[in-house]
């Protein structure tokens, strides 16, 4: 066989192969095969970017964004519960309840800097406290006046629908004696009164403004 004869056969084979329909076909079903997984993929994740706490939080405190770190989970449904990346308000929030570290900020934490007309105030009930009088939980705090005969008068409501905002230990003796210690989220407006109470030695009690549902 001459060189030419054999150079004419290599170039026929390769216009063959190149003009092989079923190397088309093949190319196709590799390129859709691939199409295909990227878009199973893209449609399986379906996470979104929300806000978490970059540090422990507590009711009262003015936040921004500079606090908040931002992580992407799967939330389903439950996304409209949580702050998304992009709908943090420009001028923060004020938090309404505690929230720990890397917890993600649920929209119902979220309060306005009309929030600012509270204040917190630590006070020392008798009697000690219920098991859900825990941080975060509403109570009323109540009071009774040192009466003349040295009896105390019937407890009023000084403060309705505080907040706690955390229990403070201590273990002293005289602490022990007249009860546990708390700090509470309460409007200025009612400040005065409370410190009033505190001063005059009026017995008070703190009260769970709700209960939780019972199964």
């Amino acid at each position: 066989m001459s060189r030419r004869s054999g150079r004419t056969q290599s170039q026929a084979r390769a216009r063959a192969f190149a003009l092989d329909p079923r190397l088309a076909i093949g190319i196709v079903l590799v390129v859709a095969s691939i199409v295909g997984v990227v878009s199973l993929v893209a449609a399986a994740d379906d996470s979104i970017e929300v806000y978490a706490a970059g540090s422990p939080l507590s009711p009262g405190d003015q936040v921004t964004s500079s606090d908040l770190v931002v992580t992407s989970v799967k939330l389903n449904e439950s996304s409209e519960f949580y702050i998304v990346r992009g709908d943090l308000p420009d001028e923060g929030f004020i938090a309404t309840r505690p929230i720990s570290k890397g917890e993600l900020i649920p929209v119902s934490s979220l309060g306005s800097h009309a929030g600012l007309s509270l204040t917190a105030v630590v006070v020392s009930p008798q009697g000690g406290l219920a098991e859900t009088v825990t941080s975060g939980a509403a109570v009323d705090v109540w009071a009774s006046a040192e009466e003349e005969d040295g009896g105390y008068g019937a407890p009023g409501v000084i403060i309705s629908g505080a907040t706690v905002v955390r229990l403070v230990e201590d273990d002293s003796l005289v602490s022990s004696a007249r009860g546990s210690t708390l700090e509470l989220l309460v409007p200025r407006s009612r400040v005065a009164r409370l410190l009033e109470a505190m001063a005059n030695g009026d017995v008070l009690s703190v009260i769970p403004a709700n209960l939780p549902a019972r199964g």
